[in-house]
């Protein structure tokens, strides 16, 4: 009772967030391009107020000067946008059943320079370590509060496919997939099979994907360690996918070679008048044999908000008799186009049961 008392402030401490509504927008970098000049020269003029006709484009995108030919900036086509989570919650059972407060935010720059390709860079900062932030909980980024380069892609077309090279990325990026649920816990990320339809990366990525007209895609790729590129030293993971995709329903079936481990995951959801179902199992070989599950249901329109709940193991297990399983529910409520606040709760089983409580609020820009 002591846990949830003190989460009882938690809503209201996140309330008090609502006046500040934040509008999804792209920033037009060209407004920015006069500081590209090389020789900045200041005198006494220039703190004098200006005048000018600068104008604030609507949805946030920047100041332009409307009696100019905004050229030679900065670059065009490079779009930037911006993810903050703000995460307070407690978990009764864990080692501390302290109330905590984790944050995390992502920045996303995105230069085309064909109209067709694309330049991705991901940088990520935050402070997550708490029982209910953690990689047993939601699994927040932690970056020691250090700004991160999360990763780095070209993306361009090949014929009628699609090829990825980066560092520090997923063979994943390219899949298609077919969960449909929004996980509120880690466990439960794309449908419980995380390792093949989900599959990461060790460093230096290459892949590739094609969709068919008919709604087949298909996918695969490398990644190996930077400093040893498919090498004994290096460790290498390959991975491919086969998806389909229809009105109502989507499969994707996928295999993973991670050294000497062998993975194979299916997921899929199937979309009623009332709720989307999704699915998904995994298989492991590392020597023993294990398996993992995962269910749930997503209610796209209850109230203003949606509703998820799911259930699954908590990993690959080689025996049904000693596999533990966690418990999830969370309800997502857009306060606008920019700010979304949701909370959750989960039971996690384990050598001891955890049941963690948790209200996330997240702004996107």
């Amino acid at each position: 009772m002591k846990l949830f008392k003190q989460l009882l402030v938690a809503p209201a401490a996140i309330g008090f967030l609502a006046p500040f509504s934040v509008s999804a927008s792209e920033i037009n970098l060209d407004a920015i391009s006069k500081y590209s000049n090389d020789n900045l020269e200041i005198d006494g003029n220039s703190f004098q107020k200006e005048s000018s006709n600068k104008i604030l484009l609507s949805g946030g995108e920047g100041l332009v000067d409307s009696s100019s030919d905004i050229t030679g900036g900065f670059s065009e086509t490079t779009t930037a946008s911006f993810g903050v989570d703000f995460l307070v919650g407690a978990v009764d059972g864990a080692s501390s059943e302290a109330t905590t407060f984790d944050y995390q935010m992502g920045i996303g720059l995105e230069t085309s320079f064909t109209g067709e390709d694309a330049l991705s860079a991901t940088i990520d900062i935050g402070n997550a370590g708490s029982a209910v932030g953690g990689e047993d909980g939601l699994n927040f980024d932690s970056t020691d509060d250090v700004l991160t380069l999360d990763g780095l892609t070209y993306t361009f077309p090949v014929g009628g496919a699609t090829v990825m090279v980066g560092d520090n990325t997923d063979i994943s990026a390219v899949y298609t997939g077919a969960c449909a649920y929004s996980a509120f816990t880690d466990y439960m990320g794309n449908c419980g099979t995380g390792n093949s339809v989900g599959v990461g990366g060790n460093g230096a990525t290459a892949a590739m994907s094609y969709a068919f007209d008919s709604g087949f895609s298909l996918a695969g790729g490398v990644s190996s360690t930077p400093t040893s590129i498919l090498t004994e030293e290096g460790a290498d993971t390959f991975g491919i996918e086969a998806a389909y995709t229809a009105d109502s329903y989507g499969l994707a079936l996928a295999y993973a070679d991670a050294e000497a481990t062998t993975y194979w995951g299916f997921n899929g959801n199937y979309a009623f008048d009332f709720a989307t179902i999704s699915a998904g199992i995994e298989s492991q070989d590392d020597g023993t044999e294990a398996t993992g599950f995962f269910v749930g249901l997503s209610f796209a329109e209850v109230g203003a908000g949606s509703l998820d709940i799911g259930m699954g193991t908590t990993g690959n297990f080689a025996d049904a008799d000693t596999e533990y399983y966690i418990y999830e529910a969370s309800y997502a409520y857009p306060l606008n186009d920019g700010m979304t606040i949701t909370p959750g709760v989960y039971i996690r089983e384990g050598t001891t049961d955890e049941t963690g409580f948790a209200v996330k609020t997240s702004f996107s820009f």
